[in-house]
């Protein structure tokens, strides 16, 4: 029981510290999305940056799953 609140406690962290990661990189690409088209002439629009949330947000959703899974065992009694 000891190591699924350990696993617990590991996936809602590796959750938390990707979805800053997520929010690092959307806005880092966003940013120079405008940059582009200000001063280079890009021609897509700066929200497309948002596209690569789309992946960060698949793997989070699936670690908050696994981490429901986990928890439920861990709270199970012996």
């Amino acid at each position: 029981m000891k190591k699924f609140k350990i696993l617990y406690g590991l996936l809602i962290s590796a959750a938390v510290l990707l979805c800053g990661a997520m929010c690092a990189t959307v806005a880092y690409i966003y940013c120079d999305m405008l940059w582009g088209i200000k001063y280079e002439c890009f021609s897509a629009p700066a929200s497309v940056a948002f596209i690569y949330a789309v992946p960060f947000a698949a793997v989070i959703a699936l670690i908050l799953i696994s981490a429901a899974f986990v928890r439920k065992k861990a709270l199970k009694k012996p």
